[in-house]
């Protein structure tokens, strides 16, 4: 593998400096010739690519003609800001990025029946998973999308009924929407007997992948990813960090404030080349997620690199001087047998204000002021910060991605 990755971070560095003006002017400006990276230690002598850099440029990464891109996908507009997009050709999206398989990350394969519940309208989310395991593991994909005109949780549940998959693969809320509807049509989901379920496109706590296992009977497993590098990060069943796909990335870890490469352990910027694209390169991207490496064999067997998210870096909650993650305050309100599916974190306009939940109360719980302030004070005593409660039935249901967080 160490040789491939070397082979093919040469032959794009290289490509990127004679084909592209964007890349060949970052690496005059960084006094780098293609020359001096000649193995993934070298990655450090190149500049970042940011997304500031790419926002409003939609063909500033090509080395190629623009004729020969055959897809063009958007971001989804989550981090803010003008929107990216990301050109590819025939050879970057299909005929080299599904040239190596990971099945035993992914059992997938002929004969399984893949629910493919995610939003395929210019995202890369539900097109990337339906070549992956239509074209890249002959598996049979029900294309269900994800709340769009016709992909009603409705439709997708009476898909369920009629196609019985096997395979799952969605977002964590989205999965909750649906078992919802499921159970409004007295469909239970465990019938199924799936093998996997996948969750992607958002983040969530484990204990909020708990709640999905139980519903829905099977083992969850999160996947990360993103529009400008695709695949990041998949996580076995030991639940214990994502590997990495070394056939599609190089990834670093790096100090947001100076740049600088971390060790193992070290939490810092996640970074990403990829290895897989000719057309429009990708070469040291800040994602702006967080993340630590970890050098530990995983019990699974799975030999890849394998590291831990720590969150999104604009996503950390301020508060009294402290910075917390959202999947943090989430882990800690899960736990809480008394809170239903749906919440929201109302973050306050004063630095010394309260943190309110507003959450919808589990099933058979009857709401209360007393029960309130004792929610309250459990996340008090494990955050050290003030929070108040606030009960709402029914909480509105997130037809894109769940927004976890919110400004008062």
């Amino acid at each position: 593998m160490s040789e491939f990755c070397t082979e093919s971070l040469r032959a794009i560095v290289e490509r990127a400096y004679e084909k592209s003006p964007f890349y060949r002017a970052k690496m005059d400006e960084a006094g780098i010739t293609p020359d001096r990276i000649r193995r993934p230690s070298d990655l450090g002598k190149l500049p970042f690519l940011t997304k500031d850099e790419l926002r409003g440029h939609p063909f500033r990464l090509l080395t190629c003609d623009k004729k020969d891109i055959a897809l063009v996908q958007v971001s989804t507009g989550t981090t803010g800001g003008e929107e990216i997009y990301m050109a590819y050709t025939w050879n970057d999206y299909l005929l080299h990025d599904l040239a190596p398989r990971y099945t035993r990350l992914f059992p997938v394969g002929p004969g399984d029946v893949c629910l493919n519940a995610l939003p395929y309208e210019m995202s890369t989310a539900g097109l990337a998973f339906h070549k992956t395991f239509m074209d890249g593991y002959q598996a049979t994909v029900i294309p269900a999308g994800k709340g769009g005109a016709y992909s009603t949780p409705q439709k997708t549940v009476k898909m369920m009924k009629d196609l019985r998959p096997n395979v799952v693969i969605t977002s964590p809320s989205w999965a909750i929407v649906l078992a919802e509807e499921a159970e409004r049509s007295a469909f239970d989901l465990t019938s199924l007997r799936l093998k996997k379920i996948w969750l992607t496109g958002e983040g969530c706590s484990p204990t909020f992948r708990q709640r999905v296992e139980k519903i829905w009977g099977t083992t969850a497993n999160f996947f990360y990813g993103s529009l400008e590098c695709g695949a990041l990060g998949i996580e076995c069943d030991r639940h214990n960090g994502y590997h990495v796909p070394e056939a599609h990335v190089l990834m670093e870890i790096v100090d947001p404030e100076t740049g600088r490469r971390l060790a193992p352990g070290e939490t810092g910027e996640i970074v990403v080349t990829a290895l897989l694209r000719y057309d429009s390169p990708l070469l040291r991207f800040r994602t702006g997620d967080l993340g630590c490496m970890d050098s530990d064999p995983c019990a699974c067997g799975v030999s890849m690199p394998r590291f831990t998210m720590k969150g999104r870096a604009f996503d950390q909650i301020h508060v009294q001087g402290k910075a917390i993650s959202p999947i943090h305050l989430e882990e800690i309100l899960m736990r809480m047998p008394e809170v239903g599916n749906w919440f929201q974190f109302v973050m306050p306009s004063s630095d010394r204000a309260r943190v309110k939940v507003v959450c919808e109360p589990a099933r058979g719980v009857e709401p209360s002021a007393a029960l309130a302030q004792a929610l309250a004070t459990k996340m008090q005593a494990a955050t050290a910060l003030p929070f108040d409660v606030e009960f709402v039935s029914p909480f509105p249901r997130a037809a894109g991605k769940a927004v976890r967080v919110v400004r008062a």
